[in-house]
Formats: structure tokens, sequence, C-alpha cells
């Protein structure tokens, strides 16, 4: 981890060389244009006043005048050397620098360091110029120019102005030093108190001193306040985490008692609609019961009346006629009704066991749908309700009878109870299909995995603020009434852990309510020992 102070250190370092450096690079452009321009000037002075001054030794061929004008004018040491040449004798005079940089007299015509110019020397004496006449060219000057102290210069410059980049950067580096740690002194010890402070706890870290009058000093007084601020919320927090860990102790015993309250209210609720179903089916058994009692005592009447005619000798044939169609009707109306009451006990029995039980099995759902509504016979003749099912024969449904039969119980009673008047006459119908298949068939059917369930009615629909909260348990609007709202909450929850279905309403005022019903045709594993059905899962 880089430190602040490492960081600031070297972004003013990089800040410094940089501003210096631009600010070197600007002077050595200005110092290398000035010593071109002076070099520059000093060439063309240079070949200015040879030209000027050798055309007219040279046109006398006076050797030590030439030279005498050579050396004045090697006195700068940019000059490495001078050759003067005659237009007929050739290398005339010229002088040159040795490598100590003291002059030399021209040796040879060896090669000269620096850069040479060569310029012509053009002799016109006064009689010809006054005449009018041609200047002649006597010869020649070839000048050698060095940039040695050019390059020096720059190479002096450059080396100085990054010594002085490094003396600042040195002085920088140690004034940022010895001014950093003023603050970050304080701030070292600001940052082990708040490490001791988030791993040891408040209680156990030591206050820093507060002894400084400056911003840092204002700082660890705040800090030093924030700690026993601190220690005051720990406090406060441990005592409420033990009242909140008392409080969720409370509370999940409450939750227990609640969900075994429940679990009772929603048996008693099964069992009130056994029972009721019970009573209604011994209400229906009454009648085909009573009419073949009557018939059987009719029969017996008019068997003992032929049997007393037939002791007696005096039986007639009209006599024989009557007992006979007698017989025959008692026995017509006690065959039919025997048979209604057995039909009756069967699917009471058949659904009352499967209620009890909770027993798995696969049966036939159309048929036991028939054996459900015929149990509700007794209930559904008191309204002006009529049931109609469309379900296609062949579905083999592997599953829980009783739970299927309490769904279509309180489903089908919920309708009656809650979409109708008692003078409005309704429809209630459930339809059922295979998902996935179009025309229904026995073996279309046995491969469907999902069966969809329908159960609508043309009733006076469910309120929008209700539709919502339709399957929470105790909500009903039959409050004080009978109602108990558990009907609907006892359906979602066989649905959703007994069949590992899903359930689903929609309403819409004046036009009735749909309850659509999506269950595995074969109940899962995970749900075939029948969980017990708790709170709604919001």
């Amino acid at each position: 981890m880089v430190r602040i102070q490492v960081r600031l250190t070297l972004l003013f370092v990089v800040i410094v060389t940089l501003v210096l450096g631009i600010s070197g690079s600007y002077t050595q452009y200005t110092l290398s244009n000035k010593l071109e321009s002076d070099s520059t000037r000093l060439r063309s002075g240079v070949l200015t006043r040879l030209q000027t001054s050798l055309p007219s030794a040279l046109w006398d061929l006076d050797k030590s005048k030439v030279d005498s004008i050579v050396a004045s004018e090697m006195l700068p040491p940019e000059l490495v050397g001078i050759r003067v040449y005659d237009a007929s004798v050739g290398l005339f005079a010229g002088a040159m620098r040795d490598a100590n940089g003291a002059l030399a007299p021209l040796s040879s015509e060896a090669a000269m360091a620096g850069t040479a110019i060569e310029a012509p020397l053009v002799f016109r004496d006064a009689v010809a110029a006054a005449s009018g006449g041609t200047a002649v060219i006597v010869g020649k000057v070839v000048v050698n120019f060095s940039r040695a102290q050019i390059d020096a210069a720059l190479r002096g410059e450059v080396r100085r102005k990054v010594l002085e980049v490094l003396m600042l950067d040195v002085i920088l580096v140690a004034a940022l030093g010895l001014s950093l740690r003023i603050v970050f002194g304080p701030l070292r010890q600001l940052r082990d108190g708040l490490f001791d402070l988030a791993t040891r706890g408040s209680d156990e870290v030591e206050e820093l001193p507060e002894s400084r009058r400056d911003e840092l000093g204002d700082v660890i007084r705040g800090f030093n306040a924030v700690q026993r601020k601190l220690k005051s919320i720990i406090e406060r927090t441990r005592h409420a985490e033990d009242a909140a860990r008392r409080s969720q102790q409370e509370t999940a015993q409450a939750m227990m008692d609640l969900r075994r309250t429940q679990e009772s209210l929603l048996q008693s609720e099964r069992l009130a609609s056994l029972g009721s179903l019970v009573a209604g089916v011994a209400h229906e058994i009454n009648t085909p019961v009573g009419i073949a009692l009557t018939s059987a005592s009719v029969l017996k009447e008019a068997t003992d009346a032929i049997s007393a005619a037939v002791a007696a000798g005096n039986i007639r044939k009209t006599d024989i006629v009557r007992y006979l169609e007698t017989a025959s009707e008692s026995s017509r109306l006690i065959m039919n009704n025997a048979y209604r009451a057995a039909h009756l006990i069967h699917s009471f029995k058949q659904i009352a066991a499967d209620q009890v039980s909770e027993a798995r099995r696969a049966f036939e759902l159309r048929s036991y749908i028939v054996e459900v509504m015929d149990s509700l016979q007794p209930t559904l003749k008191k309204t002006r309700s009529e049931v109609i099912i469309d379900c296609p024969p062949g579905i083999e449904f592997d599953s829980y009878p009783g739970a299927l039969a309490q769904v279509l119980t309180n489903l089908v009673l919920n309708c009656v109870e809650h979409a109708f008047d008692a003078d409005t006459a309704g429809t209630i119908h459930i339809g059922v299909r295979c998902e996935g298949e179009g025309k229904a068939n026995a073996n279309a059917n046995a491969k469907a995995q999902w069966i969809v369930m329908q159960v609508r009615d043309n009733g006076c629909g469910i309120a929008p603020d209700l539709l919502e909260r339709v399957f929470d348990p105790f909500v009903t609007t039959r409050r004080g009434q009978g109602g108990t709202g558990l009907g609907l909450n006892i359906v979602f929850n066989l649905i959703a852990k007994q069949f590992g279905g899903t359930i689903t309403v929609s309403s819409t005022l004046g036009q009735g309510a749909t309850f659509l019903l999506r269950l595995p045709r074969v109940t899962p594993l995970a749900h075939s020992k029948g969980e017990g059905h708790g709170d709604r899962t919001q």
C-alpha cells in the first residue's frame, strides 16, 4: 500500500520536475536560437570583411598582409581555419587552429573540421571603377567554422538545469518530509486508534491525547467524542440485542402456538364440513328409506290379505290380479329407493373414508368428481344452483382423493354461499382438461403430466380489494353469519403443499369468479407425505 505521504511527495516532485523541465526546454530552445543567430552573424561578418580586405592584398601578391588579415580574423574560437587561394597560384596563404586551440600556419591541404564556407574574392581598382571597367576575380577564400562552442554551451546549460532540478527536488522532498510529518504523525495515531476501535471494541481502546491546539487537535477531539458515543451506542445495542433475543424466543413460541391453533381450526373446519356432509346425506337417505319402508308395509298388508283369502278358500281372480299389481309397484318402489339409498351410502362412504384417512391412490377423475357432487346434493337441493361437470373420461389421477374432495367441496360451497343470493339461480361450471392436449382421449390423458381444473360461477364476483387476499386465513365477507374465512385458505394449502400445484383466481364484479387449479397428474414424492396446512406463503 503506497502511503499518502509518498504519493504527495512523488506528485510534487513530478510537478516541479515537469515545470522546471518545460522551463529548461524553453531556455535551451532560446539559447540555441541565440547561439545560432550569433554564429550566423559571425560567419557573415567574417566573410564580408575577408571579401573586402583580401582582394587588394591578393592582387598585389602581398602575402604578409594576407597573413595579417587572416590572423586578425582567426581570433574568434568558432573559426577552425582560413584558406586563401590565388586564381593563378593556387593556395596562397592561410591559418588553422591546432588540437589545443592555438593558431598555426597552414601546412597542407588536409581537411579541417567544421563547416566550410567558400566565397570569391573580387578586385576592382579605383581607376577601373572610375572608368567603368569590369571587376576581376583574383581568387577565393574558404573559411571553416566549428559548432563545438555552440554544442558545449548547450550541454553546459542542460547540465546546469539538471542540477537545478535535482537540487530543487531534494530540497522539496526534505521540506515535504518535515512538513508532512507534522500532519501524518497525528493521523497515524488516529489510524491506529481507529483500527483498535474496529478490532478490539471501544471499551478496550484508550482515548488519544488532546494536547494539540490546531486542526488536527480538533480531529482528535472529534475522534474521542465519536469513541465515547460509540461506547454508549454499543452498550445500548447490547441491551437491545438481549431484549431482541428474548423477544425472538417469545415470538417463536407464539408462532408455534399460533400454528397449532391454526392447525386445530383447520382440522375443525374440515370436520365441520364432514359433519355437514353426514347430516345432509342422512337427511337425503331418509326419503328413499321411508318410501321403501312404506312400500314394504303396503306389500306386507296385501300379502297378508291374499294369504287370508287363500286360507279361507274364497280367493278370486281379481284379488290375485290386484295383489300382483300392488306387489309389482311396491317391488319397483322398494328396488328404486333401495338402489338410490345404496348409491348415496356408497358415495358418502367413499368420500368420508377418503377425507378421514387421507390415503393416496389412483382413481378416475370424472367419476370421482361426480361422486363428490352427489354427496353435495343434499346441500345443493336447498339452493337454485346447478353444477355442470365438463371432464373427459379416462383421466387417471394418482393423488389424494380426500384432499381433492375437500378442495371441490370448499370451492363449490364457497360459490353457493358467496356468489349467489338465496333467490338467485346460478351455474357452477367444473371444467377439466389435460395441459397441452386439444381433444382429450384415453391415450392423450394417460400421457399428460398436468391437469388443469377450472371452477367458474356466474355470480356476483369478488371485490377488487379482496381479490388479492382471498386465500388469506380468516378473510370472509360473511363475518358473524357463519363464515370462518378458512375455506379458501384450506384449498390454497392443499393445492400448494399436498398436491404440489398452483391455484389462481380472477374475477369481475357482476360477472362471476374463476378459480384455476393446475395439478400434476401424479403428485410428486416431495408432497406424498401430506405436509401440514399452515399459513399461506405470501
